[in-house]
């Protein structure tokens, strides 16, 4: 069983692969692998793709610059629907489009949008940046042992608007509904850092890792 971590230049993938490693340890979850080869990605048994920053630019340095990667994900992904787990970025980038600074077309696995959180109390900043309670809207797998109230950790400015509501797993109140986990067939995803997030993160990790769709 392997895991792979894809690397496209778009965040530092150090706590991540750390907490990976870890739950495939404990869960008997074999190898977790941090790779920029398409190789790899076209090997493994589950795929991860994080992200941190600005969708455009993460979007452009895996689909244009890394295109063959980009393919490799799909293939697998989609094609051959092994799980796929999304973080942060990697999360929004399974939107349909992206409107962080423009328009930007996205990989288009979920419908909907990526738009500017805008709480209703104006005392609350962006970015929503901190802990925040998760609130559980559907079953899953993954989210076994995970419920309302257990706390998860966000750093972000945009947030993903599901054009079905029964593709938003989990949301959280920051001035309104933020969307904080989606799904739909062998694809998981988190706007919250389930390597930041503790007890919880760890959870949904080792979950990810045993899951078979």
């Amino acid at each position: 069983m392997l895991t792979v971590l894809v690397d496209y230049d778009s965040g530092n993938l150090h706590s991540a692969e750390k907490a990976f490693q870890r739950m495939a340890l404990e869960v008997d979850g074999g190898d977790v692998l941090v790779s920029a080869r398409p190789e790899d990605v076209m090997r493994a048994d589950r795929i991860v793709l994080p992200g941190d920053g600005a969708f455009p630019a993460c979007r452009n340095a895996l689909m244009q610059d890394r295109a063959a990667l980009y393919e490799a994900i799909v293939e697998a992904a989609v094609t051959n629907a092994k799980p796929f787990f999304g973080i942060c970025v990697g999360m929004q980038m399974m939107a349909s489009v992206g409107r962080e600074y423009m328009d930007t077309p996205g990989f288009d696995w979920i419908g909907g949008e990526i738009i500017k959180i805008a709480p209703s109390n104006p005392s609350l900043k962006v970015p929503h940046m901190g802990w925040n309670d998760l609130q559980i809207e559907g079953a899953h797998p993954v989210l076994e042992g995970v419920g309302s109230g257990d706390h998860a950790y966000f750093v972000h400015s945009y947030q993903f608007e599901v054009a079905d509501p029964s593709d938003r797993l989990a949301y959280v109140d920051y001035g309104g509904p933020v969307t904080a986990m989606v799904a739909r067939d062998t694809m998981i995803g988190t706007q919250f850092h389930p390597e930041k997030s503790q007890s919880t993160g760890l959870r949904l990790i080792a979950n990810f890792l045993k899951w078979q769709p």
